[in-house]
């Protein structure tokens, strides 16, 4: 009998103990979290033996190999995505060394680090070739079953599961996702959801990990049982993290994560272990709290699943009057951006909305902290505008600073406060603004903030299920007619267009030809609004050409500046008056930004219409 066959035989007739952490187990021998953790496999397998080893020792039966982030997207971060095959050998290969006939080993197999479509940009091919890479490296190193876990996409999990059958149809296959305190994971996918689907793709087993604390899981559980013929897996958190004294400390003792399982086991569990936080003295605990107890199964319940009333999602009302429906009607429309203070001090900010607004600007744009400089919230300086100035507001939300649940929370919010138009921006990094350590998230880019916002407007959630509300955001994306690699420049275009762009708004633009020739390749099918940035004077002109990227104004402009001296800001302001005048008969509106808030360029440049 194989061991895969052995594992089958003992999930099904007993308890089988599996071991703790292995991250935070390392990160508690002295490795950084900055360190690629599956490296150590090649670089120190004396340190991940060690770790295993003292599992074993403590009473477990399964040992999961050091492999978690061993994918192709998740070490190419670390320039290893040329040793996927090899680090997952390696990582087997010290597990089984250790396991010996004593345990079994499981093939750890976490999320591969990007979204899958369509709020991301990876395609289920492309992830079952990935997981596909992993699942290969692990087999051979001698892995008896594969384990994918801490998943919170189904569809994601689903598509390893999709690889495992295909690319080693003999070897069992255990499932975990992990749950949040409201009893769904991140993306909304409730227990017995997730229990019936993973039984269909031919988990052995299925379960929860890491999540919180065995407290929320134990309801987790519960559902889950609902589904008939399942056989469930536990690994819960020691408790929350706590940060003291520089380290990450979890405050669960072995004797409760002991009295946790043992709960576990007698509502049905078949696999019991602990995530992060979990140490050698807690599986010992566990592995005594157990020792002789079968899974006693639970009456099923009445019914099956909680029934979620089902309404048509709401949609909030817009203004007769608002931006979208000007330009629908035809009208030619103008919007001024406004960048955040650098303090809390927003007066006279609004006292140039409130000249925007007497001068007929239809919308005022707020930027999300250009150039990655640490400004006010532009929710905030929204929301005290629209206080004050009975004006439209286009939000620029960027993908920089929040991930996919942050960013579906600003649009909710944003619509909540009467904020309808959104610009989908990837965002400045980090390294460019006033803390270049701190960490960019980009969970997303623009192409799948658009994608989010379009769901949301059709009243579905990230897992593509239907919601009680429906947001109606007029969604915007940038454009960079001037872009040195404008083949890229228009195929990103296209990509914002097909999955649910409503209107874009250019980078500056002071010569008509890069217009003309973006327009041509792109073909827009939404409407433009062309970015007019007034030059003050003469320097100005000449750092946007010489120093910022992306920006080109051309040698005729910046010979006019150079000769008009102290008239600067009257000759830039001609000079977008001009460009403007030109430009009208091709777009469908303008998006001035004046320079260092000098609201009066903009509002000037407008008098060409």
């Amino acid at each position: 009998m194989s061991r895969s066959e052995r594992f089958l035989t003992a999930l099904e007739s007993g308890v089988v103990v599996a071991d703790g952490a292995m991250g935070t187990e390392l990160y508690r021998r002295g490795v950084s979290f900055e360190q690629c953790f599956d490296e150590l496999c090649l670089s120190r397998p004396d340190l991940v033996g060690g770790v295993h080893r003292a599992y074993r020792d403590a009473g477990a039966s399964l040992l999961v190999t050091n492999s978690f982030g061993a994918n192709r997207h998740r070490l190419e971060r670390h320039n290893l995505a040329g040793k996927v095959a090899e680090i997952n050998e390696a990582a087997a290969r010290i597990a089984r060394g250790v396991a010996g006939d004593v345990c079994f080993v499981a093939g750890s197999i976490g999320p591969l680090g990007k979204r899958l479509a369509p709020v991301g940009r990876l395609t289920p091919e492309e992830a079952e070739a990935a997981f596909t890479e992993q699942i290969l490296g692990l087999v051979a190193g001698g892995a008896d079953i594969l384990l994918f876990e801490t998943f919170a996409d189904l569809q994601e999990i689903s598509a390893g599961l999709r690889a495992a059958r295909d690319a080693a149809p003999g070897i069992p296959v255990i499932a975990s996702m992990t749950f949040t305190d409201e009893g769904k994971t991140l993306y909304g996918y409730k227990p017995e959801e997730v229990a019936r689907k993973l039984t269909e793709l031919g988990a052995v087993a299925v379960g929860a990990n890491c999540s919180v604390g065995p407290q929320s899981l134990m309801d987790v559980v519960e559902r889950m049982l609902r589904v008939p013929a399942v056989k469930l897996m536990v690994k819960p958190n020691a408790g929350q993290p706590q940060f003291h004294a520089g380290r990450y400390l979890y405050l669960s003792s072995p004797e409760y994560l002991g009295e946790t399982a043992r709960y576990f086991v007698q509502h049905g569990c078949h696999l019991v272990g602990g995530c992060c936080g979990t140490t050698p003295e807690h599986v010992r605990a566990i592995r005594a709290a157990v020792e002789g107890l079968a899974p006693s199964r639970p009456e099923p319940t009445a019914s099956i699943e909680v029934a979620e009333v089902a309404e048509a999602p709401g949609r909030a009302t817009r203004r007769a009057d608002d931006i979208q429906a000007k330009i629908a009607a035809g009208r030619f429309v103008s919007s001024v951006e406004i960048d955040p203070p650098k303090d809390i001090n927003a007066d006279k900010l609004i006292e140039g909305a409130a000249l925007c607004k007497a001068s007929g600007v239809d919308a005022i744009n707020i930027a999300d902290s250009p150039l990655a400089r640490a400004r006010m919230s532009p929710m905030a300086l929204a929301t005290l505008i629209r206080q004050s100035v009975d004006i439209e507001v286009i939000l620029h939300l960027s993908c920089r600073d929040r991930n996919v649940i942050g960013l579906q929370s600003e649009v909710m919010g944003a619509v909540a406060l009467g904020v309808r138009n959104v610009l989908c921006v990837t965002g400045d990094p980090p390294q460019l603004g006033d803390y270049p350590n701190a960490k960019g998230v980009f969970d997303v880019d623009s192409i799948g903030l658009v994608q989010l916002c379009a769901r949301l407007n059709q009243g579905l959630d990230l897992a593509g299920r239907a919601m009680k509300y429906r947001t109606d955001v007029f969604v915007g994306v940038a454009s960079n007619p001037t872009s040195a690699d404008l083949e890229t420049e228009v195929r990103r275009y296209k990509e914002k267009e097909a999955v649910g762009a409503a209107f874009t708004m250019t980078q500056p633009i002071y010569e008509l030809d890069s217009l003309e020739r973006f327009l041509e390749l792109a073909r827009p099918t939404i409407p433009v609004l062309v970015g007019i940035l007034p030059l003050r004077n003469a320097r100005h002109a000449h750092f946007l050409h010489h120093e910022v990227p992306g920006m080109f104004v051309p040698e005729e402009i910046r010979a006019r500046m150079d000769r008009a001296g102290d008239k600067g800001p009257e000759e830039g302001v001609l000079i977008a008056q001009e460009f403007l005048a030109r430009a009208k008969s091709f777009v469908q509106g303008v998006y001035l930004m004046p320079p260092f808030n000098q609201f009066w360029m903009g509002t000037e440049v407008l008098k060409a219409l």
